[in-house]
């Protein structure tokens, strides 16, 4: 057995420590980002490679090929943050704009469509093994935790306090669906993300509803 396989029993299942590490890696993002902290980003990097190898090894394809998504976009976010915090400027944070929630949805709806038919035809996930219409069902579902993490992911590296509101609708598919493949720690892990989703949503919601009054948004 190598390092990649390598866990431990827990009630009678085993526990990747590559799926452990990497989700303490992924609960300290969104701490971070709670707090809008530019490590969210590296910390990011690192969870994304934790769980890409654990998602490898437990056969979850779609969550494997959402963490590599990961990894670029926290490149990605960490160039954003780091632009928007020159020169000691705490980040701007703002809620979507009408048409810019409108891309949002529709890019979700129809991304998870298309993605969706690429996932059954090259079966890239193990749901396009099962019998329909429970592998429809499953191969929709990892196609949906795909497009909806990189949508969240993206608006979070644009200061979108509607980033919080996507993980949210992630969360509600992302922990069953990690459960039924054998990743206990990450289904729970995300049952806790849903929690600090909540918080971080009503922080930046506040924050940006104090900043507005401060500073009249038509200055800024």
């Amino acid at each position: 057995m190598n390092w990649a396989e390598a866990g431990f029993e827990a009630f009678g299942t085993k526990v990747l420590w590559t799926d452990l590490a990497g989700n303490a890696a992924a609960l300290s993002t969104v701490l971070l980002a709670i707090r809008k902290s530019i490590w969210t980003w590296p910390v990011q990097l690192t969870g994304s490679v934790l769980l890409f190898i654990a998602s490898i090894n437990a056969h979850f394809t779609g969550n494997a090929l959402k963490q590599f998504m990961f990894g670029a976009l926290a490149v990605y976010g960490w160039w954003r943050w780091t632009r928007g915090t020159q020169d000691g400027r705490e980040l701007a944070v703002r809620p979507a704009t009408t048409l810019e929630r409108s891309g949002l949805v529709g890019i979700m709806l129809l991304g998870t469509l298309a993605v969706a038919v690429i996932f059954f035809v090259t079966k890239l996930s193990w749901g396009a093994s099962i019998p329909p219409p429970k592998g429809y069902f499953l191969v929709l579902a990892d196609a949906y935790i795909f497009v909806g993490s990189a949508v969240a992911t993206w608006a979070q590296g644009q200061a979108l306090v509607d980033f919080w509101l996507i993980w949210i609708a992630v969360d509600l598919i992302g922990v069953p669906l990690a459960f039924s493949s054998g990743l206990v720690v990450s289904g729970a892990v995300y049952g806790v993300f849903f929690v600090l989703v909540l918080v971080g949503f009503f922080n930046w919601l506040k924050e940006y509803r104090s900043r507005a009054v401060l500073i009249p948004e038509e200055a800024v």
